[in-house]
């Protein structure tokens, strides 16, 4: 007999969480399974560089490992990465910050879930503007908040607008997530927009998470930090990470600086998750820092010209469309015109190009009718992949 008292000991899912349970796998994570059926498959998915970290970064991690940096760090982080973060971002930003405000962590998506579990109680709402990076949902419901989501549109080069953002706000309403430039779109939000939403910040007593993962990479104007903006200090939370803008993804590195408070409670909550990010991944990262001025500017310039030239293939693409890029290492591509949805233009054009991208509904709703390129393979694999794509009926005008 099979009833809630008796469930039936035979089905595995009588283990898993009710949260879980019926969590569907994303286009996200079920592309690295899509990669290898076919030996000619293009990757666009997802945004993991192709190429290897700078030589004298791990040579020196490895020194430094064989030095003797191989055990748990400081709770924040290891003191001389502190420091270098603090030191990056008074030369490169003038902004000086709380030396009790900067904490070293295991990716930026361990420092998103950690700031959410530290700032959130049961029930509370925070505001992400669509289309999203695919987790943000999902890492505010583990920390037991409510996701409320505001769409940006094409018509606005995904702008956010104030008056919508404002117009979403409740009495639950603790945080929003802000992400320049942006993934998936590569939109980067205008200074002017910034201020209006510090603005509505303050108004309202909120919290601004600024996902900075992507400094390096815009393109129309020099990045500036949000927390940069005047009276922003003391409510904003700036997540960076080395992944991107330094070809370490595998190292698994990011970092947080915020309210020195809170970066306490931060502090607390990973001891009883992580403890601390990878030593020798801390010491790469303070060697990548001291050299960034060396180490940056081919990378950026190596993904601005791929972004740029991709754009100039979809553009000539009969079917598909997208803005002039702005930022990121995406570009975020508008096959509407189509009349198909994202995930069956994704499946056409594995199928048949056997290229792989991310169909736009992964980023939500607001998604939908787009397909996110990862411009993560060379300019010769890019053109053969609109090369495959412009031979295909769908697309061959």
């Amino acid at each position: 007999m099979t009833d809630a008292n008796h469930p039936d000991r035979t089905d595995p899912s009588r283990l898993i969480s009710g949260r879980y349970r019926d969590m569907a796998t994303t286009p996200m994570s079920s592309s690295v399974d899509r990669a290898t059926l076919y030996p000619d498959t293009i990757n666009l998915s997802l945004g993991d560089p192709e190429l290897t970290t700078d030589p004298g970064i791990i040579d020196a991690a490895a020194a430094d490992a064989h030095a003797g940096h191989t055990h748990y760090t400081d709770s924040y982080g290891d003191p001389e990465l502190r420091a270098q973060i603090l030191t990056t971002y008074l030369e490169d930003h003038s902004h000086q910050h709380d030396p009790d405000g900067v904490m070293v962590t295991t990716s930026g998506c361990h420092a998103m879930w950690l700031v959410l579990e530290s700032i959130l109680n049961d029930g509370d709402e925070v505001i992400i503007a669509a289309p999203y990076f695919t987790p943000y949902p999902h890492q505010v419901r583990l920390a037991r908040g409510v996701p409320v989501v505001v769409d940006t549109h094409p018509e606005d080069g995904y702008q956010l607008r104030v008056d919508a953002l404002e117009a979403a706000l409740t009495e639950r309403t603790r945080a929003i997530i802000l992400n320049t430039p942006a993934n998936p779109t590569g939109a980067c939000l205008s200074r002017a927009t910034q201020e209006a939403i510090a603005s509505l910040a303050d108004r309202h007593d909120l919290v601004v998470i600024a996902d900075e993962i992507y400094t390096l990479f815009s393109y129309a104007e020099p990045f500036r930090p949000f927390v940069t903006i005047p009276g922003m200090v003391e409510r904003t939370v700036t997540i960076n990470s080395l992944s991107k803008d330094y070809l370490m993804t595998g190292w698994r590195i990011g970092y947080v600086l915020g309210p020195s408070a809170l970066i306490r409670v931060m502090k607390d909550v990973n001891e009883n998750n992580v403890f601390t990010a990878p030593s020798v991944s801390q010491r790469a990262a303070v060697h990548a820092l001291r050299r960034r001025h060396e180490i940056q500017p081919p990378i950026r310039e190596l993904y601005r010209e791929r972004v740029v030239h991709a754009y100039e293939r979809v553009v000539a693409t009969p079917g598909m469309t997208a803005l002039s890029p702005q930022g990121s290492i995406y570009l975020w591509v508008d096959i509407r015109s189509t009349g198909l949805s994202s995930v069956e233009v994704a499946d056409q054009i594995f199928e048949q190009a056997h290229v792989l991208t991310i169909p736009g509904i992964a980023f939500g709703d607001a998604g939908e009718g787009f397909l996110r390129l990862a411009l993560t393979v060379d300019q010769d694999r890019i053109d053969e992949a609109f090369d495959r794509i412009a031979r295909m009926p769908l697309f061959s005008g």
